[in-house]
């Protein structure tokens, strides 16, 4: 593996992250148009990427190429897990308890892997990488503005641990995948089982399921084509040549993401403690 390779990889997941920080703005816009519920939304990013997907391996004449076998379908599976597990912890313990546990978790849920797989201990440069992205995770959730909490946080924690873990998992078998395969084709896999996964669980919970407002149609498609099929496209490609945890390092540009879309569009204003976070996950991102 060259190292052009290595590094235009982590650029790929760094502009994930990037795609995936906004997606917490557009669902507050979202929200504070329509009543659909976090669920619905995420059901229908889902199903949009899905659909865009699909049409972009039509045009292509890649469609026949598409197939599911149990990896796809353990990355899809997971993928959807993850994402209505994050939010079902956030309406019980609150937005940062739940980025920093569900963050947090999940580079060294699989760095401890990868030590184990490898049967040596870590290094002190990934453990000090690893450690300084943590604590600028901390800074960068506590202190970004989104500090309300909820009212069952054993259960939110526990909630955002299985978040994590279903996130390491994804990364983890996706990359062997997205080193066989084109990132394309594993996104649409992985994509199709997510939305199959996410949209029965939609119908069943309760509040509308669809909007009249044009506005809202625009942001779902943009969440769906950009934060989902885009990102997660990206992130596949460029797990072909990262390690699984700095990949998931490198995905900590979304928090940095989040926050300074909340200060440059809602106005929120980043305390001291969070610009510190915020350069320290970029330093940790910038060691690996």
């Amino acid at each position: 593996m060259s190292s052009f390779s290595a590094r235009l990889g982590l650029v790929q997941i760094c502009l994930a992250g990037v795609l995936w920080g906004t997606g917490g703005l557009v669902l507050q816009i979202v929200r504070s148009i329509t009543p659909l519920s976090v669920l619905t939304v995420s059901a229908y990013r889902m199903l949009i990427a899905t659909v865009a997907l699909l049409a972009v391996l039509a045009v292509v004449g890649r469609l026949r190429d598409l197939h599911l076998d149990a990896r796809t379908v353990v990355v899809g599976a997971a993928t959807g897990l993850y994402q209505a597990l994050y939010f079902a912890s956030v309406v019980a313990v609150g937005v940062t308890v739940s980025t920093v546990v569900s963050l947090g978790i999940a580079p060294v849920i699989l760095l401890v892997g990868e030590a184990i797989a490898a049967r040596q201990l870590p290094t002190r440069r990934q453990l000090v990488v690893l450690a300084t992205a943590l604590t600028g995770l901390v800074l960068a959730s506590v202190y970004a503005g989104s500090g309300a909490g909820g009212d069952r946080p054993v259960i939110g924690v526990l909630l955002a641990i299985a978040s994590g873990s279903a996130y390491a998992l994804t990364t983890a078998v996706g990359r062997p995948l997205a080193q066989q395969r084109s990132p394309l084709l594993v996104t649409a896999g992985a994509t199709g089982v997510g939305a199959v996964v996410l949209v029965p669980l939609a119908l069943l919970g309760s509040g509308p399921l669809v909007s009249s407002s044009a506005t809202v149609w625009a942001w779902l498609v943009y969440l769906g084509v950009a934060t989902m099929a885009l990102a997660y496209g990206l992130l596949y490609a460029g797990l072909r040549t990262t390690r699984s945890s700095a990949a998931t390092v490198a995905s900590l540009m979304e928090p940095v993401a989040a926050a300074l879309a909340a200060a440059a569009v809602l106005g929120e204003r980043l305390a001291a403690p969070a610009v510190a976070g915020v350069a320290l996950i970029l330093v940790a991102i910038s060691g690996l």
